[in-house]
């Protein structure tokens, strides 16, 4: 039975049918109906972001720390360029999102906010569908949906704003999608495939995020195999435990793994694209065979072409190799008995040559680390800080991960956090970020964390500097100021938010600092006061 509504209420009951709760955004005048129905209405939660792209960037968190698709909605023109840079880093994320985007009125071509919004949409490689009458309304968000869990990057709904009180008869719609993992690897590139990595003699596991679900099924194998494991930096975390976990492959590694990764014969990649700070830029795969498994078949042979590759679910595969392994009574490998298992994930932290007033960015890690809580979600910021964060602060699991990493950007970290911070609400969420990405996109949307009451820690990496850029004057003998700035008092600005937050210029303030503020709910900001010709490089 189809029920007459306006355009702006069918839009909020057709993201109620689609399991939606919780829209993230920015109201303007084509979407600030839609959204006060799916509040009231709808019974549905409206975070309002601060600024458009930070509202696509909570909706990506959320995509990922939830396992649903992330929904946000701005307006019209340059609320949709503001989300240019967030839309790309879905697309290179992979993460299944929907943006509701509004457009300026159909009969106002002349509209100051006027363009050709489908163009922007696809300079970012985001999909894209059009509202193409009032009539057609929850169809076109269906396909929206369809598309974004299919294709697995954002989708904008493009929405003009003088549909949205005209009247529709309502009539709900959702397609099922089909999510089966299908791929299972058979014929003679399978037979190839077991044969090179029954003749290995120091095989190696490595996981990517496109493998996160095959879990134990990989740790099947590597025990057949006496072979070690190993993930890609999105799926960190995923082997945590395991005797013969190496954690991150590649640049991030501790120089033991490297050492043991240089050594093997023979790589079973799952899920994993292999680009170059995985690969090293190719030196850790080397004079091995590669064996590449991944449902999709775009990501193979995208980093470097592997010796077999099967376009196969990681699971189903992996259990496949370890049936016929078995069959065949094919020896283990005994690869795991050369490895010193105290020293795999064992990262050195070398001396401390750091200024007066100012604190050890190494050793504060490994002090954070010991001291934040162990069911924590983990998010980052882009930038210079960020390789040792990877490597000495531990997640629970990968989907504790959150990254931004996927376009290059500083100053998406805060607002990712937040949308894991809404995506599991009951565990506390820790960003760390750097100085220039906190004043970039960080500072504003921290009121946000307050106005929610998130459970949120952020750590601020302050050496006044574009470190990136210092550690490039530097290492060419020239002046380095025009990338150091005098920043405000981020500890200050915090409070001044509503925030609770403590400046560190030594160990001892770090500890304090900690004791004070981890009991405290709510928002939170350390400040961490470093030495710019102190920090360790980046490791890509």
């Amino acid at each position: 039975m189809s029920t007459d509504l306006h355009v702006h209420q069918a839009l909020a009951r057709a993201l109620k049918d689609h399991g939606v709760d919780t829209l993230f955004g920015l109201m303007g005048d084509a979407n600030l109906f839609m959204a006060d129905s799916f509040v009231r209405e709808c019974g549905g939660q409206f975070i309002p972001a601060a600024y458009e792209g930070s509202s696509v960037l909570m909706a990506l968190a959320y995509a990922r720390s939830s396992g649903k698709v992330g929904v946000a909605t701005v307006t019209h023109g340059p609320a949709l360029t503001n989300c240019l840079t967030a839309l790309v880093e879905g697309v290179r994320g992979k993460v299944p999102m929907v943006l509701l985007a509004g457009d300026t009125p159909v009969n106002q071509p002349r509209h100051l906010q006027s363009i050709d919004q489908r163009e922007v949409v696809k300079a970012s490689d985001a999909g894209f569908v059009q509202l193409r009458e009032p009539a057609t309304t929850c169809m076109d968000v269906a396909r929206a949906f369809y598309r974004a869990q299919v294709e697995r990057r954002p989708i904008v709904l493009n929405m003009p704003a003088d549909f949205m009180w005209e009247s529709v008869a309502y009539e709900s719609r959702v397609m099922s999608v089909f999510t089966d993992p299908g791929g299972v690897a058979q014929g003679d590139i399978l037979d190839e495939a077991v044969g090179m990595i029954a003749s290995a003699r120091r095989p190696l596991i490595l996981a990517g995020a496109g493998a996160v679900s095959a879990r134990d099924q990989l740790i099947a194998l590597a025990d057949r195999l006496q072979a070690p494991l190993a993930t890609t930096l999105k799926a960190k975390g995923l082997f945590n435990d395991h005797p013969y976990n190496m954690d991150i492959f590649g640049t991030l590694s501790t120089p033991a793994a490297y050492d043991a990764m240089a050594k093997s014969d023979c790589i079973v990649c799952f899920g994993s694209g292999l680009h170059d700070f995985t690969s090293d830029r190719g030196k850790l795969m080397k004079d091995k065979r590669v064996v590449q498994v991944d449902i999709n078949a775009t990501a193979i042979g995208g980093g470097l072409h592997p010796d077999v590759a099967l376009v196969a679910d990681a699971g189903l595969t992996a259990e496949t190799i370890l049936y016929w392994l078995n069959e065949a009574e094919i020896p283990a490998s005994g690869f795991t008995d050369e490895l010193d298992t105290k020293t795999l994930t064992l990262h050195p932290i070398g001396p401390s040559n750091t200024a007066e007033g100012c604190v050890n960015f190494v050793h504060a890690l490994e002090r954070l680390d010991a001291a934040l809580p162990a069911d924590r979600i983990l998010a980052t910021d882009g930038g210079r800080f960020m390789t040792e964060v990877w490597c000495r602060i531990r997640v629970p699991d990968p989907r504790s991960f959150i990254v931004t990493v996927d376009f290059g950007s500083i100053g998406l970290g805060l607002q990712e956090a937040i949308g894991a911070s809404v995506a599991a609400p009951t565990r506390p969420v820790v960003l760390f970020t750097g100085d220039g990405g906190f004043m970039m996109g960080g500072i504003n949307e921290f009121n946000t964390a307050v106005r929610m009451g998130l459970n949120l820690l952020v750590i601020v990496a302050n050496d006044s500097a574009y470190g990136a850029e210092h550690i490039q004057f530097l290492d060419r003998q020239m002046d380095p100021s025009l990338s150091e700035f005098q920043w405000p008092s981020f500890a200050d600005t915090a409070i001044a938010l509503g925030g609770h937050a403590a400046e560190v210029t030594s160990m001892a303030e770090l500890d304090t600092a900690l004791e004070t503020l981890l009991p405290q709910t709510g928002p939170r900001l350390i400040e961490l006061k470093l030495d710019p010709r102190d920090v360790p490089r980046m490791r890509i």
